[in-house]
């Protein structure tokens, strides 16, 4: 086959407008756009529509939001297309079989990780979280299971002591675009190589809540540090200030001093001129090197303009955490 194919695309958040509007750019026709239902955000709690609808609205495309794909009303709305394949990326909705055997050429998803590892909601940020030193994303073909389908395509980029997981996810949502349109066009071309995924190395990403973004400072300074960078931008990891919240947005791990050996974790050492320094357990040479935060109130700022304004509450000495029911 080698005509552009007839696309049906299904998507919801800002990591799938990247794939809509690659394949916007492709010479596949995207012929309808299913995202989710319009739901009710910010502090006036109005409708608002999905990244992708907004994107499909701009492009004068047909916007379909079924609450559920499974009645065959559905099904019908959506075999009358004609569609060749169906690309799913981050749709939020679980595809029956009846609807996976509707385009000839099956469903493609998107999705951020190097399967079988970090299968599920979060693999962004647990990828980080992990300490994994890369992160791609997978062109896989789809099927009932739990990102468990064959893989056609990768694509890969390292993860770095540094990378957040905003910074990661808009790397991969770019990737994902490269990555569907690469496969569409091998499908018209010289074909893709369907390979299962093996068993061994599968892990699970579980989704992000706010109640895991409080860090304990009996560990180690290596793992908090991964988890603050993960976190960022969201849920965004914190800590108890007194009866407020500090919220870390930039962190590493560093040497702890020798006179700072009997600091008990948590506890706010003397700063260096660009962080703030804080004492962990689990592994008694390290500290967590605090290098951007939030104090209540406040912006975001470098830990040297915190450190600028002499805050009483960043005195060194004093010990963050755990969450007083003031704080939590």
């Amino acid at each position: 086959m080698s005509r552009p194919l007839r696309v049906i695309f299904a998507g919801t958040p800002d990591f799938a407008a990247f794939s809509l509007a690659a394949l916007l750019e492709s010479r596949h026709r995207v012929v309808a756009v299913y995202t989710q239902p319009d739901r009710p955000a910010g502090r006036g709690r109005k409708l608002t529509a999905s990244p992708v609808k907004s994107l499909a609205l701009e492009h004068a495309l047909p916007v379909h939001q079924p609450e559920s794909l499974k009645s065959p009303q559905a099904q019908a709305e959506l075999a009358a297309l004609e569609a060749d394949i169906m690309v799913v990326v981050a749709y939020g909705l679980i595809l029956p079989q009846a609807v996976l055997d509707i385009p000839p050429l099956g469903c493609l998803n998107v999705h951020a990780s190097l399967l079988p590892r970090w299968r599920g909601a979060a693999p962004i940020q647990r990828a980080i979280e992990a300490g994994d030193s890369e992160s791609g994303v997978t062109i896989m073909q789809m099927d009932v299971g739990l990102d468990t389908g064959a893989m056609l395509l990768t694509r890969r980029t390292p993860i770095t002591p540094t990378t957040t997981g905003g910074e990661l996810h808009d790397t991969l949502a770019s990737l994902g675009g490269e990555a569907i349109v690469a496969a569409l066009d091998a499908l018209t071309g010289e074909g893709l190589t369907a390979t299962p995924q093996p068993e061994e190395g599968v892990t699970y990403a579980a989704k992000l809540s706010k109640t895991e973004a409080e860090l304990d400072f009996m560990r180690s300074a290596t793992e908090l540090a991964a988890k603050v960078r993960a976190f960022n931008p969201w849920p965004v990891a914190w800590c108890a200030c007194g009866e407020e919240r500090l919220r870390l947005l930039l962190a590493e791990a560093a040497a702890r001093r020798a006179d700072e050996a009997s600091a008990a974790p948590g506890t706010l050492l003397d700063p260096d001129p660009d962080a703030l320094r804080i004492a962990c357990g689990s592994r008694g040479d390290e500290v967590l090197r605090v290098t951007r935060a939030q104090l209540p109130g406040g912006k975001p700022l470098s830990a040297r303009d915190l450190l600028n304004a002499r805050s009483e509450r960043l005195r060194p000495g004093r010990i963050l955490g755990p969450a007083t029911e003031e704080s939590a």
